[in-house]
This record gives structure tokens, sequence and C-alpha cells, in this order.
């Protein structure tokens, strides 16, 4: 629990030290963000502020996660793992192609960043190497970070996505990996389309994994075969990343809220959206995940739906996507949007965190 702690402190101090520092620096750099003409009128004044304020939310995950690891071996405790590593390594993956994307932007003074295809294919490689590595590196009890089965709060040992993993199993799987990878991080890079909506949203979804990721490490199969325990490699580092996570999105928070002095741009979201994804296949807990983070489900779902409804039928289901545009295109303040959108992810947290305790209580005969 200690670890927990202090990689969530770790992280919080970092991106709330080092944020600013990159606010006078983008400013002096005329590193501003570019607003969409389309886009609410209100955001216009947006016009100009830094961005690429990721680059302290990640710093903060890296630096609370290997500082944690280290005190951990110092402490013979253990350390660094292989679901931490790949968890991270996603993680600072798709920050890398995030920070192309806001470069590209600020370099030709525009908001279109890599082309759709650039993207798609730098998700496509991120999500194959992370896919094949996540079925590798077994521990003695024989797990590996990920597995091939669906997962809701265990494995559903009824349905093998991998069909057994080799061969036209394992292209599958990679596929979904793909389908899940880029699901998750092109969710969170919608929802961040106002003041502090992303960072407290996914504040709020990283605290209920390190709940989860916690319980699943106090009840681990590795320790004691009873049950209702859990067979996770690495539950422990997955609890210090999340609350890596956790810590880090509130320091930016504090910068991010309204009137917000940065944005994280996509070098951010696209980050913690393969935060998002990775924790939940090495916590094997996809379909958890689902209502945890459901804001980003409906954000992303908005999307889709306007999409298809103006080329089938040439109107708009929304007045604006994503869907926290409808909202503001409709009279309501950018803050209310943003404090009642943190109150339905607190909701489905709370849901998420229900169901997989309630299901403990059920297979663990409490």
């Amino acid at each position: 629990m200690t670890q927990i702690i202090i990689s969530g402190a770790i992280a919080f101090l970092v991106a709330i030290f080092l944020t600013p520092v990159l606010i006078r620096w983008f400013s002096d750099e005329g590193l501003g963000q570019q607003i969409r003409e389309d886009g609410p009128a209100s955001h216009m004044r947006k016009r100009g502020t830094p961005t690429m304020g990721g680059v302290a939310i990640i710093a903060g995950i890296v630096v609370a996660y290997v500082v944690t690891s280290l005190i951990g071996i110092a402490r013979g405790f253990g350390g660094f793992t292989a679901s931490g590593l790949l968890v991270l390594g996603l993680t600072l993956g798709m920050g890398l192609l995030g920070f192309a994307d806001d470069y590209i932007k600020l370099a030709k003074g525009r908001n279109l960043g890599l082309n759709k295809k650039a993207k798609l294919i730098g998700q496509l490689v991120l999500a194959l190497v992370f896919g094949w590595l996540v079925l590798q590196f077994a521990n003695p009890d024989g797990l590996t970070p990920g597995t091939t089965n669906l997962s809701f709060i265990r494995d559903i040992d009824t349905f093998n996505i991998a069909l057994g993993g080799g061969g036209v199993g394992l292209v599958l799987f990679l596929a979904f990996m793909f389908i899940l990878i880029s699901a998750w991080s092109n969710a969170v890079n919608l929802t961040d389309g106002l003041d502090g909506l992303a960072a407290g949203t996914t504040a709020m979804v990283m605290g209920a994994y390190t709940l989860v990721t916690f319980w699943q490490f106090r009840n681990s199969c590795s320790v004691s075969v009873v049950p209702g325990c859990y067979s996770v490699r690495d539950p422990l580092d997955l609890a210090i990343l999340a609350s890596a996570g956790l810590g880090a999105c509130l320091g930016f928070l504090w910068w991010n809220a309204a009137p917000a002095k940065i944005f994280m741009g996509d070098t951010g979201s696209l980050a913690l959206g393969g935060l998002v994804a990775a924790i939940s296949v090495a916590s094997r807990t996809e379909l958890l995940m689902i209502v945890i983070g459901a804001l980003f489900v409906i954000e992303a779902a908005s999307v889709v739906i306007q999409v298809v409804v103006f080329r089938t039928r040439g109107t708009r289901f929304f007045r604006m996507a994503p869907f926290h545009h409808h909202f503001e295109n409709g009279g309501w303040a950018e803050t209310t949007v943003v404090i009642r959108f943190w109150l339905l992810t607190a909701m489905a947290c709370m849901a998420g965190i229900a169901l997989f305790y309630g299901e403990w209580l059920t297979t663990a005969g409490v």
C-alpha cells in the first residue's frame, strides 16, 4: 500500500511543478493551440493557449513508476515487472505518437496534425507489438501479462478470442488488441475538448483501477489459491501505475481546470488512452473498463452516431459532436458541462467498483 501512495504522490508533485515550467516555455516559444473554425464560438478565446502539456503527465507517470520500483528493490519487495513495463511502454508509445501529431499541428500552424492514415498506422504498430509481447514473459505460475480470453472481472473461459493463441487465432487476438487500443486512445482524445474534462475523468478512472488492482493484489492466487482469488500476473505494479496516472492527472488538472492555462494535447490524451487500454488488458478486465470508462465510450459513440446519421440521412443527430459540444451549443456553460460529466464519471466508477466487489463476494462465498 505504501508503494501505491508514494507513486501517486510523486506523480502529482512532478506534474504540478513541471506543468508551469512547460507553460512558460511553450508560451515563450509560441507553441499555442489552434482552434477549430467550426467549433463553439466561446472556444476562440482559447487560441494560443500552450499545448502539449501531456508531457508533464507522462513525466509524472514515468518518474513515479521508476522511483517507486527502485524503492521496492531497495526494500526487498521487488521492482520492475513485465506487466508494468509493457503498460508503461504502450503509454509512452502512444504519447510519442500524440507528440508527433501535436508538433505537426504547431509547426504548420493549423488544427490538423498527422493524417488519419499515419495515425492509424502508428496505432496499429503499437498494438501489434503490445499484443504480441503481452502474451510472453510467463512467470513461474505460468501467468503472462495478458490473456487470450476476453475478460470482464475475470477471464471468460467460454470465449477465447484467440482460439488457442496460435496461427489464425493469434491474428484474431492481435486484431482485437488493435481495435481495443485504438478505440480507447481515440475515445480519450475525443473527450479532451473542454478545460479539465479529460484530465478529471481519467483521474477518476485511474483511481477506480487503483482500488481494483490493489484488491487483485491482496487476493492473488499466487499467494493463496482460495475461492475468489485473481489470476493476474503483476497486480501490485498495475496499482502503482494506476496510482501514478491518478496523481499525474490531478497535478496537471491544477493548471488545466477552467480557465485552462495549458492543454494536454494529443501527447497527453493518446498516452492516457494507451494507459487505460493497457491496464484493462493486464488486469484482465477489458469489459469492466467499459463500465468504469463509460464517459469515454459515450463520447466516442456520439461521434460514430453523428457520422452515420449524417451520411445516411444528411442531417445531424447532435448539435455538434463529440457529445460535450452538443450541450455547449445548447447553452450550457463549459464548466457546467465539465462538472456534470465528472459526476457521470464518478457514478460510472462507483458502478464498476460495485460490480467488481459484488462478484468477489459471490465467488469467494462471503
